[in-house]
């Protein structure tokens, strides 16, 4: 017989919980805990008046095996009751007694499978309890979710469930605990149980008899037509049988696809063969072939040089627009556009701003293929500078990354600010999930500062909620991709501008002149790299001044400047540009339609808005902040 109840009994105080089988009957158990008890009680007693009389009085031979302390180790097993007599293993948990009564009878009767049961109740009171601190008040406060594992524990659970059982306490609850932890062996295991199995199998079964006893057959009008065809054919295979012959000889071994074909060494007359003149007009096939065709001249060879248009700017030459084929145009710095290869893989991409020495090879690509450290780390002396290292490095993750993403759009009208919005997300990157075994949810709190400036906050309830004062808990699953939680908007007078364009234009009869001015916020972090102005003409220009070179789209009527820095305290800088257009002489020109766009983008460990990641605890490193970016979104000067 196996374990018949289990049982939570304090040291002080009332039962807390009995779980019993279906054959008996509780009263009998609350009869073994009582007696348990009174045992207990009684043992205590006896050793307590033995120390008390100076161990004058000898006590109870039965209490020999229970120690000084009898009934108070963690662990042991003790017959109670006189009539109906059962054996009660228990286990001591700080202040609670773990209790499982069965029979005295040792020939049916397993002990060490109650020991069992026993140690699997005291892992769900622990784990409800949330340590070992196992006290009435706490085990009051999850009493549903301890009666309903007891109950199952009671009557035989696995290693594999009871984890499941253990992992979804505090989670799903009772409901994960009780239904959806039947398949939980399987689902660990990797297999399919046989409810999930058995209808595949049918179907496959059934395909495979329907496929096997399915016949195909062609009708009777096809054959005789393939017939007539294979007869209609076969004498002209045979006729070139003869003319293959002689030309297998030639094709014996397998020649290189880019040779050169013999033909070119043959003359002239042999090239010709195939076109034959006609008798009568004199006039070769090959002239009939290309009397249809159009012939296209070609043009002089003047026409190949390029052209440079330069006309005197606003405040004298400043250079023009060379448009030609050769690629001349392109600005200095697309490095290597005229190598076969398109340029290299420099290695200093990845150890740091110093240039490798070109004299060492293909621009340090040997370092990647070989365990030599290159010459930088080499001089420093250790191995973790390796190449190999600083790349795995850059895709290792700690932990939770949380990050700010920005975009700020702004319009200018001249110089005045017509409107401006920042909007902001909060993403959060968990650690990639593994599929080996279960995913463990991811959950901490962080407190976010500096919302001085917000407008409006919308979150993600399915995985965020505010806990009040800035702070927000976090529970989600791992994902792949970083997740948005939390959005944001900032107050128009407190959004700040990473840059200040100005657009002025002016018409001196039929010359347009316009120039865009741009200034960086000194109040910035970092300088603003790879910054593109895009200007939007009103005419398709025919004559073109810029300043600096920029590059022209004609199809949709653009003009693109590309500045690698701008700095951060520094001067306004300029673009100019000046082209005739074709107006009436009463127009004013105001109907002309100049918009210029800017694009940007940047990230560091500040945000633009000034919001900023904490954790909710001083320190502790619930997650790391990576760095923040923002980029533009409609930012217009017109």
């Amino acid at each position: 017989m196996s374990c018949l109840a289990l049982a939570l009994q304090p040291a002080n105080g009332p039962d807390i919980l009995l779980q019993t089988r279906e054959w008996l009957p509780p009263s009998r158990a609350l009869m073994a805990l009582s007696a348990f008890r009174g045992t207990r009680l009684s043992f205590a007693k006896t050793h307590h008046n033995s120390v008390a009389a100076g161990n004058n009085i000898a006590s109870d031979p039965t209490s020999d095996s229970l120690g000084d302390d009898p009934l108070a180790a963690s662990s042991g097993q003790v017959i109670v009751g006189v009539e109906s007599r059962y054996r009660v293993v228990y286990r001591l948990v700080n202040s609670i007694y773990v209790l499982a009564v069965t029979t005295i009878d040792d020939s049916n009767n397993n002990v060490f499978e109650c020991i069992n049961i026993v140690n699997q109740a005291v892992s769900v009171i622990v784990t409800a309890c949330r340590g070992v601190d196992v006290t009435p008040e706490k085990l009051g406060k999850k009493y549903a979710e301890i009666y309903m594992a007891l109950d199952i524990v009671l009557r035989g659970v696995s290693s594999i469930r009871l984890a499941a059982m253990l992992s979804s306490m505090h989670g799903e609850g009772i409901a994960k605990m009780v239904h959806s932890a039947i398949h939980s062996e399987s689902k660990i295991r990797g297999a399919d149980s046989w409810a999930i199995v058995e209808p595949q199998a049918a179907d496959h079964e059934a395909s495979v008899d329907s496929f096997s006893s399915a016949s195909f057959e062609l009708p009777a009008e096809t054959l005789v037509a393939g017939d007539e065809v294979a007869a209609a054919t076969l004498g002209y295979v045979q006729q070139g049988e003869e003319k293959e012959l002689a030309k297998v000889e030639e094709i014996e071994g397998e020649k290189d696809p880019f040779a050169a074909s013999d033909k070119i060494n043959k003359p002239e007359e042999m090239l010709m063969e195939g076109f034959k003149k006609d008798k009568d007009s004199g006039i070769s096939d090959m002239s009939k072939a290309l009397a249809g065709l159009e012939v296209t001249t070609l043009p002089p060879p003047a026409a190949t040089e390029s052209t440079h248009i330069g006309v005197e700017g606003f405040e004298g030459n400043y250079g023009g627009i060379e448009f030609s084929n050769d690629g001349s145009t392109l600005p200095e710095d697309f490095e290597g556009i005229d190598n076969a290869w398109g340029g290299g893989l420099d290695a200093s991409e990845f150890v740091g701003p110093k240039k490798v020495p070109k004299d060492r090879g293909l621009g340090g690509l040997e370092f990647l293929e070989t365990s030599e450290p290159p010459p930088a780390a080499a001089a420093k002396g250790g191995d973790g500078d390796k190449i190999e290292d600083l790349l795995v490095k850059k895709t290792e993750m700690k932990g939770p990354e949380m990050y700010v993403v920005e975009e700020i759009s702004a319009e200018f009208r001249e110089s005045l600010l017509a409107r401006v919005g920042l909007m902001g997300i909060l993403y959060l990157k968990t650690l990639p999930p593994k599929s080996s075994q279960e995913d463990k949810e991811t959950e901490f709190s962080f407190k976010v500062e500096g919302t001085e400036g917000v407008k409006r906050f919308a979150m993600l309830s399915a995985k965020v909620s505010s806990v009040g004062n800035g702070l927000f808990h976090v529970r989600t699953a791992p994902t792949e991709e970083p997740t948005p939680i939390v959005k944001y908007s900032i107050l128009p007078r407190l959004t700040p501008l990473p840059i200040r364009v100005r657009l002025v234009k002016r018409l001196s009869g039929t010359l347009l002149s316009i120039m865009i001015q741009y200034v960086s916020n000194p109040d910035l972090p970092v300088p603003l790299n790879d910054v593109t102005i895009v200007l939007k003409l009103p005419v398709d220009p025919t004559l073109l001044q810029v300043s600096p070179k920029a590059v022209l789209n004609r199809a949709e009527r653009e003009l693109k400047w590309h500045i690698d820095e701008i700095p951060v305290k520094g001067n306004p800088g300029r673009l100019r540009v000046r082209m005739p257009v074709d107006i009436a002489d009463d127009d004013d020109g105001s109907d002309l339609e100049i918009v210029g766009y800017v694009k940007f983008s940047a990230q560091g460990m500040r945000s633009l808005s000034g919001i900023s990641l904490k954790p909710a605890s001083e320190g502790k490193t619930d997650f790391y902040e990576t760095a923040h970016r923002y980029a533009s979104g409609v930012y217009i000067c017109n």
